[in-house]
Order: structure tokens, then sequence, then C-alpha cells
């Protein structure tokens, strides 16, 4: 699990519940009707924006933000170079018994060791990092969607509590905790947009671009190897993917 996205939620929400209990307590804040329209209208609208299919296929990319493990690029560039070797030592057709956990690899991998041609395995790699980053995608998209229309759902709920608040104007005494109600609903979605959903929108936009860069890192270690290039240049082209301070001495 991504312990720095569960630290940021639930740090957020704290802060915020925090600071309303140091203010005189919880209970001006909870309003059932208000949460229904904010969280109820924001998921409806989801549905109205993307395909019932795409929002499915979706939910998985989106947990991504809690569960994803980012990829170790060094580990990466470690197995690459132990393939290199094997290759140069035995074969190119030798790599297809080499036992290889990363899926994508193992695509290239295989590949490389049925000899294809090195413009046919990069556009079979390519092809398969750009579907990748359009899933990625949609899943942004969902929750920037939902980023934007959390805010406006808070907008309308205030409106039809204003609403009602002027149709009751016999009773002055009414109308400030009638107001504090209507405003409730915008609170509710402030807080769901920038502490949910478009931070989460980004952290996923951060694993979609260390996935591309370790897919990347993978394609260009994968057509050395096809080309013959000697394990330790393979290492000095792959180190260039790192940052200088975790670069693999020779």
């Amino acid at each position: 699990m991504d312990i720095a996205t569960l630290i940021g939620i639930l740090g957020s929400l704290g802060l915020i519940i925090g600071a309303i209990a140091i203010g005189g307590g919880m209970g001006g804040f909870v309003d059932i009707p208000s949460l229904v329209v904010v969280v109820g209208g924001t998921f409806a609208v989801a549905f109205v924006m993307f395909p019932l299919k795409t929002i499915l296929s979706a939910a998985k990319v989106i947990m991504k933000t809690f569960f994803a493990k980012p990829p170790n690029l060094a580990e990466s560039i470690q197995t690459i170079i132990g393939l290199a070797e094997k290759a140069r030592k035995e074969s190119l057709v030798a790599l297809e018994k080499v036992s290889v956990d990363d899926p994508f690899m193992r695509r290239g991998v295989l590949l490389v060791s049925d000899g294809t041609e090195e413009s046919i395995v990069r556009a079979v790699l390519e092809i398969e990092m750009s579907n990748m980053t359009k899933r990625h995608r949609t899943g942004q998209e969902i929750l920037k969607g939902m980023g934007t229309m959390a805010p406006a759902f808070g907008m309308i709920g205030t409106l039809i509590g204003l609403v009602q608040m002027l149709q009751n104007l016999d009773d002055p005494s009414s109308i400030g905790p009638a107001m504090a109600v209507a405003l409730l609903t915008t609170f509710y979605g402030a807080v769901l947009a920038n502490c949910m959903f478009l931070p989460m929108a980004k952290k996923l936009e951060e694993r979609s671009n260390e996935e591309s860069l370790n897919m990347e890192l993978i394609m260009e270690g994968i057509l050395a190897i096809l080309n013959g290039e000697h394990p330790s240049i393979v290492k000095e082209k792959l180190n260039s993917f790192l940052p200088p301070s975790q670069r693999q001495e020779r």
C-alpha cells in the first residue's frame, strides 16, 4: 500500500476535523441531505460523463493510487544486464528459458528469443506502453471529472438550501441555522475535490509516469540485447535513466 496517499488523505481530513472540533464541535457540520446531494450527485454524473464499462474498468487503475508499488529501475537494470550476459555467453534463443517476473520485460524477451526484427519488437512494445498510458489517463480523467463536479454539486445544494430558506423568512431566528446548512454542501464538495479526487488524479499521473519510464528503460535494454551490445555498454546506457546518485558504478 502507498502509505503517502493514505497519510495525505487522512492528514488533510484530520486537520479539517480538528479545526472544526476546536472551533465548536462537529454537530453543526453533519447534514445527511447535503451529503446525499454532493456525494450521490458526483458519482451519478460520473456515469453520465463516462460509459459504464469505462468506469468499471478504470476502478482497478484508480486503486493504483493506494496499492501500486513504484517500479524499481535499478532492479530492472540488473535483470536486463543478466539477460545481456546470458545472451552474449550463449545465444538469444537461450533467453527463452529464463524466468522473468515483469510481464512487459517477459514479452520483450520472448520476442527477442524468437528472432523477431528490431522494428517489430519496438512497435509491439511501444503499442503496449501507449495502451498502458491510455488506461491510466482514463482513470485520471474520471477523478478529475469528479473533482470538478463535487464543488458544482456543492453549489447546487447551497442554492437549494437558499431557496428553502427564503421561503421561510417569517421566522428571523431560523435564517442563521438555515444558511449554515445551505453552505454545508459547498463545504462537502470542496473537501471531496481537494482532499480526495484531485490529489488522487495527480498521484495516478505520477504512477503512470513512473511506469512509463520503467517500460521505456526495459524496451531500450531489450533492443540493446537484440543488437548484441556488450553488457557493460547496456549498463551504461540504462544508467542514464537513473538519477546520478543512484547510478551503478562500473
